[in-house]
């Protein structure tokens, strides 16, 4: 069990829980989770939290492969709105932060999310575990090889599991020397990884077990499934739930996702499975 301290409200994760994404941007790689106005996240953010998510991941700078890059400012203008709006509208949920900009981190904080998620696990912004630290939330530490603009130029690794969990070793140990006191890491799939890769980490999840952090999996429509199949990124909900399968399986605590209902009833039935 994990107790996660969210700006002094406690999310405690007995079992799996699941993250809905909103994402404020108008490239996202999935068009279903763009919502840019107002309204509209606020209607999404309704309908995950009546599925069950337990928190809402909001993003305003897509970090597809390749994607442009914003400035700060720019990434303020699309997030601050619908986060002040979810959060007085249902004050008890948790929400999280999807940036790499501790200025933007901050910010959001004060808007009302409870909750950094960094993609870069503090790397892109020298500022922004001391950032997290003072702001007194939780950290989604994730793994990235380079850039979004280079990852998959940067995907090379002769043992890509223990690559990736000698990250977490360091780049945990820096965020408790910096005063974060709650982590979840994150592999990262897709995030600088083949194919191959990506298949490797999940055949292999259960090693990060090992640093007894909340694990968080987001392979959510992503190319790994659909590339695969042959598909779109709009079709690829069945291979989502497949592969969540196998993540709760291997120990994934949470699941992030662009369809929390189904999100919610594979978790349910692994845990029956389980039992």
């Amino acid at each position: 069990m994990f107790t996660l301290n969210c700006k002094g409200r406690l999310l405690v994760i007995d079992s799996p829980i699941v993250m809905g994404i909103i994402n404020t941007t108008p490239d996202s790689f999935y068009s279903g989770s763009r919502k840019s106005k107002v309204d509209e996240a606020l209607q999404t953010a309704a309908q995950m939290l009546n599925d069950g998510a337990a928190i809402l991941d909001i993003g305003g700078q897509s970090t597809r492969p390749g994607s442009e890059q914003i400035s700060a400012a720019e990434e303020l203008k699309r997030v601050i709105p619908i986060i002040e709006a979810i959060h007085k509208e249902f004050p008890e949920s948790f929400i999280s932060i999807d940036t790499y900009h501790a200025t933007v981190a901050e910010h959001a904080v004060e808007a009302g999310a409870s909750i950094v998620n960094d993609i870069s696990g503090g790397m892109m912004d020298e500022n922004m575990l001391a950032t997290v630290a003072n702001l007194k939330v939780p950290f989604v530490c994730m793994h990235i090889k380079g850039t979004p603009q280079n990852m998959q130029l940067q995907a090379v690794y002769e043992n890509v599991t223990k690559e990736v969990l000698d990250f977490f070793i360091h780049q945990t140990e820096k965020c408790r020397l910096a005063g974060i006191h709650d982590v979840i890491i994150d592999p990262g799939f897709g995030f600088g990884k083949t194919i191959a890769h990506n298949f490797t980490l999940l055949k292999e999840l259960n090693v990060f077990k090992m640093l007894q952090k909340p694990l968080l999996l987001g392979i959510s429509r992503k190319s790994l499934i659909y590339k695969i199949l042959g598909i779109t990124a709009e079709e690829a909900l069945n291979g989502t739930t497949v592969l969540n399968t196998i993540g709760l399986l291997k120990g994934a605590n949470i699941l992030r996702v662009h369809d929390v209902k189904e999100a919610m009833e594979t978790i349910k039935l692994v845990s029956s499975y389980q039992q």
